[in-house]
């Protein structure tokens, strides 16, 4: 449980409430334990940050908030599902994270350092009329609340960072374009999608440093894109999704993490940043990678017809894709963990 102290009092009395998840280490007649506890905090490295998080229990947060647990930033998990949240972060592994449901997320929000905001549903589904609104919805919601918690926090208590998600779609599908984070928007339903969730998180306190990321398709073994991918492989049926030729702007999950973690301490990040990988390949590349490393053929491809059977309009996720570049990452000296997807794969999949 997380306190504010300083050399002659100790003051909680705004930190509590039923909604927040207060780790079953402390309790309140346990008065040794909080001022050992209060002790070592003001001992502690001057640029421990204290993030607040919501998507949290997502593919991309999940890493994100094990990251900042295990570097020893006091993490806040804003949910709406307290429950699935409290299983994924068992108290025991992670003593120091408060677990809040949105009525404890305005005490969170206030005196944290950043908010990183990654909720959203995913868009990987059938996309019926009621999907569509619910995918843009979903993220409009929380990131407007986010915001106007943000705005309306004291000054003193209010957070100087934040860290939006939004996607690649803002730039709309090509062949042949490539798209930088100059690049105009797209007119198509995910680009109106992403304009939409970025123009909520720009009406933020100007004070407030604003980083948008621009996240492309994520790699990892347990989530994302390739987690669909690999057991087709594994049964000898893996090759690419239509014509192959559409390119597949990607990013280690390890390095988005590093990204956005880097966006949380460093001033220089700003603006529209893109959470790309800086090679990206066309999808019949990817697929041919993804076949050697796993000592699989890539021959049998599956046809538009078959995907927009079962994903409906959200079959264009994956039938197409955009080349796009990460020009302010690569400007900035990010440094890349896995700048080619061969490299990422293998680390993954070994």
């Amino acid at each position: 449980m997380e306190v504010f102290c300083s050399p002659t009092s100790l003051s909680w009395t705004h930190f509590i409430s039923p909604s927040l998840h207060i780790p079953q280490s402390f309790s309140v007649g346990e008065t040794n334990r909080f001022r050992v506890f209060c002790g070592a905090a003001l001992s502690l490295k001057a640029n421990q940050m204290t993030v607040s998080v919501t998507g949290a229990t997502g593919f991309i947060g999940k890493r994100l908030v094990q990251r900042l647990h295990a570097d020893n930033h006091n993490v806040r998990v804003l949910t709406r599902s307290k429950s699935k949240a409290e299983l994924i972060f068992p108290v025991k592994e992670f003593p120091r994270i408060i677990i809040a449901d949105e009525a404890g997320w305005k005490d969170c929000i206030e005196g944290s350092n950043a908010v990183v905001n990654l909720a959203g549903m995913p868009i990987s589904t059938r996309w019926s009329p009621e999907i569509k609104t619910e995918i843009k919805q979903s993220r409009i919601r929380v990131t407007s609340k986010v915001v106007d918690l943000i705005n309306s926090s004291p000054q003193g208590v209010r957070p100087t960072v934040l860290v939006s998600a939004t996607a690649i779609g803002y730039y709309g599908t090509s062949e042949t374009r490539v798209f930088d984070e100059n690049s105009p928007s797209g007119n198509d339903y995910l680009a109106e999608v992403c304009r939409e969730w970025e123009a909520t998180a720009l009406n933020v306190n100007k004070d407030v440093r604003l980083a948008l990321i621009r996240i492309g398709v994520v790699l990892g073994k347990d989530g994302g894109a390739l987690a669909k991918m690999i057991p087709l492989f594994m049964m000898f049926a893996g090759g690419p999704l239509g014509s192959g030729r559409q390119w597949f702007s990607w990013i280690h999950l390890e390095d988005i993490v590093n990204l956005i973690y880097e966006a949380l301490s460093n001033p220089s990040y700003k603006g529209v940043i893109n959470g790309t990988a800086p090679n990206p390949v066309r999808l019949a590349e990817m697929c041919d990678h993804l076949g050697s490393v796993m000592g699989r053929p890539s021959w049998l491809p599956v046809p538009d017809f078959a995907l927009r059977a079962v994903l409906g309009e959200g079959a264009s996720v994956v039938l197409e894709g955009q080349r796009v570049l990460p020009a302010k990452a690569k400007e900035l000296g990010f440094p890349y963990k896995y700048p080619y997807v061969k490299d990422a794969l293998k680390s993954i999949l070994s």
